[in-house]
């Protein structure tokens, strides 16, 4: 960083002292030129992801812009297609591309000259007079005035080239910040969906076992009818098929809960959605899982990466726009003016004035050098903002990955322990019926089936979340999309009613989340 110490200048400049340092200062800009801040970290960590990461030429490629279409899910596509149309967070996300690069053109005319003023003023007067010594008098005159004023300030400290670089980096972080909302989106819609298709499930087991235990229920109250059996056991029967029926409201709760919030995502209000209707089977079996590139690669790739250091990097050119406060200020001004009346005796007047001007704030008591300082804390703050974003990344990739490795063991256990609990309950009915066991045996098995069939399935869900999430860490499913896709026509077309927007709403914002400006890519 640069001192921040105000620079200490003669009293008394003399004409070619001033001239030279005029003439290097023509060619300097002040201010740090950023560099993106290294994370010491990163270049030892290099984790195989439990397992998931393999040699690139051994698999087959997978965009990690589609990691969706891994499941094979026509329904989800439809989905996370709509709502890439039609989401409201993403398209504020797109207006606020149009916003910061409405600034950046504000930064950039700053550059030549900031005053360009025409003036002018017509007049008509009627004087009269009655009374007193003087004679009457009627008397009328016009008088008029045109000018054009001209004033530029010249960039001999690149404050106006700071400033361009600040509003040319904030550009770059609102287009990566809509390429982290696409991620962001697609993993909450994916999540969304397969939450509702679970629930969907759920429901389904309920109500099986709950069938199966009415079934029970009536088998013992017949029995205790015929005074076979105690009450004991009817009631209960009778409480455990009540209690799985009492399971079923709470989970048609969070279905519409679920279809609600998938709704929002698409920009509709609360009510039924089609695209949920058809496929109700089982959650997609995902094939293991392999990862191509390197994770420290890809983490930096991440487009919320990119935005903080695109943050960090407009905030560091403030230091330079701060600096240059302590130089003064040269600028260029000129003028040409018209002026005259109706009156004989007066002439009309012209006027041209050309020349420089300089201002200089000698005595700023510190403020000039606090400025910097706050410009240059602001800097830190957003270089630790950067660091604590790469770590958590790091963090949610190694989270993701083995909650992705250990909910397919799980999968593969839980699947022995419900066809084990299937075989129980078919021996306990078996044995009831016979006489070599109690109920009890029979509610106990049919407890356990319900209680490992569930889990078997929220593991299940648990285990697709997880792929979300890891292709979610790993930044993938944002596209490059034009103005046009973000912002739909009618909204375009309200906007151009009332501001000329040029080729601005039609254009495909430049700039990538990525240090190589290319989509990152994983395979399968």
């Amino acid at each position: 960083m640069r001192s921040l110490t105000k620079p200490r200048f003669a009293r008394q400049l003399g004409p070619v002292l001033v001239f030279g340092v005029l003439t290097l200062a023509g060619c300097t800009t002040v201010g740090p030129d950023f560099e993106e801040p290294e994370v010491e970290w990163l270049s030892r960590w290099q984790p195989d992801l439990y397992g998931q990461l393999v040699d690139p030429g051994k698999q087959r490629a997978t965009d990690l812009r589609f990691w969706w279409r891994l499941f094979d899910d026509p329904g989800l596509d439809r989905l996370i297609d709509q709502a890439r149309r039609e989401n409201l967070s993403l398209r504020v996300a797109g207006l606020r591309i149009l916003e910061s690069r409405a600034k950046l053109g504000i930064a950039t005319s700053t550059l030549y000259p900031q005053l360009q003023q025409f003036s002018g003023a017509a007049r008509y007067e009627h004087i009269r007079q009655r009374g007193g010594d003087v004679p009457n008098k009627d008397q009328s005159l016009y008088d008029y005035s045109a000018g054009f004023a001209l004033g530029w300030e010249l960039d001999f400290w690149g404050r106006f080239r700071r400033s361009i670089e600040s509003a040319d980096a904030a550009f770059f972080a609102s287009v990566a910040n809509q390429q982290d909302a696409q991620v962001l989106l697609a993993a909450e819609v994916a999540s969304l969906y397969y939450t509702y298709r679970t629930t969907e499930r759920r429901i389904r087991i309920a109500r099986e076992n709950a069938d199966i235990q009415k079934r029970s229920y009536e088998i013992t109250e017949r029995v205790f009818k015929s005074g076979e059996q105690s009450e004991l056991d009817l009631q209960q029967a009778k409480t455990q098929y009540l209690g799985t029926l009492a399971t079923i409201p709470d989970l048609q709760v969070t279905l519409t809960k679920t279809r609600n919030a998938i709704a929002t995502l698409l920009g509709r209000p609360p009510g039924k959605l089609p695209e949920l209707d058809g496929r109700r089977g089982k959650l997609p079996r995902v094939a293991p899982l392999r990862i191509r590139d390197i994770p420290a690669r890809l983490l930096l790739r991440r487009p919320d990466v990119r935005a903080a250091a695109w943050q960090a990097a407009a905030q560091s050119a403030q230091i330079g726009v701060a600096e240059s406060d302590f130089y003064p200020a040269i600028s260029l001004f000129g003028s040409i003016g018209l002026s005259g009346n109706s009156l004989d005796a007066t002439p009309r007047t012209g006027l041209l004035a050309v020349g420089p001007s300089v201002t200089w704030n000698l005595f700023d008591h510190g403020a000039i050098a606090n400025n910097v300082r706050l410009q240059d804390a602001r800097l830190q703050q957003l270089i630790e903002q950067y660091q604590s974003t790469v770590l958590q990344a790091a963090r949610e990739i190694d989270d993701a990955a083995v909650t992705v490795v250990r909910t397919a063991e799980q999968q593969r256990v839980l699947a022995k322990s419900v066809s084990a609990a299937r075989r129980s309950l078919e021996l306990a009915n078996t044995r009831y019926r016979e006489g070599y066991a109690d109920f009890q045996r029979v509610l106990d098995a049919q407890r356990a089936l319900f209680s490992q069939a569930e889990r078997e399935l929220i593991t299940e869900g648990a285990h697709v979340s997880a792929v979300i999430g890891l292709y979610k860490a790993l930044g993938g499913g944002w596209l490059e999309m034009s103005l046009r896709e973000m912002i739909p026509a009618k909204t375009r077309a309200t906007m151009r009613s009332r501001t000329n927007w040029g080729g601005l709403l039609e254009d495909t914002p430049r700039g990538s989340a990525t240090k190589e400006q290319a989509p990152a890519t994983g395979s399968q």
